[in-house]
């Protein structure tokens, strides 16, 4: 048993200082990040007081021209559409209204026509079944006759 009670205390021995080791390489490691990112820092080219104000006013004044022409070309095609999306439906509106009124009249011709076809074909009929009824009547009476 005392064995294994030193091998417990040396593996946790062992367990203490690997972690001590790791915490102080991690310490380090963010020390030396810091440091390396300063050196860095120092490294980059840095714009002179000059550049800066020049490069700043560019881009300002370019940001200010596009925002003006977009502001200009929102105005026109805003004008445009009222005129002209305004003019359309006018004549879309009022060709559809016409094309309605012609449909209907056509409609109404049509029904008309219809109603006269049905008309003249239902005094067709009726003259085919006289013609019927009197081949029979006919018939009817030539067989009477016979028979007496």
């Amino acid at each position: 048993m005392a064995k294994e009670v030193n091998k417990e205390n040396k593996e946790k021995k062992v367990a203490k200082t690997t972690e001590k080791k790791t915490v102080k390489t991690e310490k380090k490691e963010k020390k030396n990040f810091f440091k390396e990112f300063k050196a860095e820092l120092k490294r980059v080219s840095w714009p002179t007081m000059k550049q800066l104000v020049n490069n700043t006013t560019a881009v300002i004044a370019i940001v200010l021209l596009v925002s003006a022409i977009v502001f200009i070309l929102d105005v026109v095609f805003e004008n445009l559409n009222v005129y002209g999306v305004d003019k359309l439906k006018a004549l879309v509106t009022s060709s559809s209204s016409e094309t309605v009124e012609d449909n209907q009249a056509n409609s109404e011709d049509a029904a008309t026509e219809t109603s006269n076809e049905a008309e003249a074909t239902d005094s067709t009929n009726t003259v085919v079944d006289n013609q019927a009824t009197n081949t029979t009547n006919e018939a009817t009476n030539d067989t009477t006759n016979s028979v007496e």
